[in-house]
């Protein structure tokens, strides 16, 4: 065991490239993401004004930032951000917890996979439109089917993922970890769990990609609220600028819950000597 504390100690103290702080990381990421769309709507809104294109269909930037701001002053704006932060993240809550924890039963059990992954394949491969009925009939139309759907929709690529990261960790570092006579619980915390959180993590960012999709489909189901009932209620009263407004709000909300969870599990990847964190 002392060999073992050892090789930890010398390889955390390993020299490495000298990285930024997390905070320049940050600030430097978000200028460089911005300056593509920031330099698209620019250049559409110069388009519109010099009369070069035709923005019926396609309205220019600051129609949108008109739009988002009559909903944020009458406080519509705030009530649909809010129910739709709401289900995704009841849903997604849910999903992420189901795909965990039967992608653990079946990526660390070959009985578990050969039983439950070829239906949980079968049911994948569903579309997510055909699930809306049947919620409804079995829900009702309020916020539990709503919320049912989404979770469905979070929870398959959570269970691929986590599936995929166990099934595939490298035999022989778990050989090592027995050679130096690991229990089980040591195995799984020194060896195994630090194996699979990187794949973990993608898989419930794309969880939660995924939630943000379903929500839509979700939304369509009677809402009175939600950013995919103004969808709807902008594409029946013919309001492009809306839906624009709309689909904006979802880049937004999407990326800063994707960056959310990016934050919150980094503390938990600081071991990692990857390229990407070098630069």
């Amino acid at each position: 065991m002392s060999d073992l504390n050892t090789l930890t100690f010398e390889t955390k103290n390993t020299s490495r490239p000298q990285t930024r702080p997390a905070a320049a990381r940050l600030g430097g990421g978000l200028v460089y993401g911005l300056i593509l769309p920031v330099a698209a709507a620019l250049l559409y809104e110069a388009a519109f004004r010099a009369g070069l294109v035709q923005a019926r269909l396609l309205p220019p930037p600051s129609r949108i930032a008109q739009t988002l701001w009559k909903l944020a002053v009458s406080g519509e704006l705030i009530v649909h951000v809010l129910a739709t932060l709401l289900r995704v993240g009841l849903g997604f809550g849910l999903g992420a917890v189901a795909g965990v924890l039967l992608g653990a039963l079946t990526g660390s059990s070959i009985l578990a996979r050969r039983l439950l992954d070829p239906t949980l394949q079968a049911l994948r491969a569903i579309p997510s439109l055909a699930w809306v009925p049947l919620f409804i009939l079995w829900l009702g139309i309020f916020e539990p089917s709503k919320i049912a759907l989404i979770a469905v929709g979070c929870f398959f690529p959570v269970y691929l993922g986590v599936m995929g990261a166990i099934a595939n960790v490298d035999r022989k570092i778990v050989e090592v970890g027995r050679a130096f006579r690991l229990s089980r619980l040591m195995l799984a915390r020194r060896i195994l769990l630090p194996a699979i959180l990187p794949d973990t993590i993608t898989a419930l960012r794309s969880g939660l990609g995924l939630g943000f999709m379903f929500v839509v489909a979700a939304e369509i189901m009677g809402a009175s609220e939600g950013l995919g009932y103004l969808l709807v209620d902008g594409q029946q009263l013919g309001k492009p600028d809306q839906i624009l407004a709309a689909i904006l709000c979802f880049a937004v909300l999407g990326k800063a819950m994707d960056w959310l969870i990016l934050a919150a599990t980094r503390p938990l990847l600081s071991w990692q000597d990857s390229f990407a964190r070098s630069g």
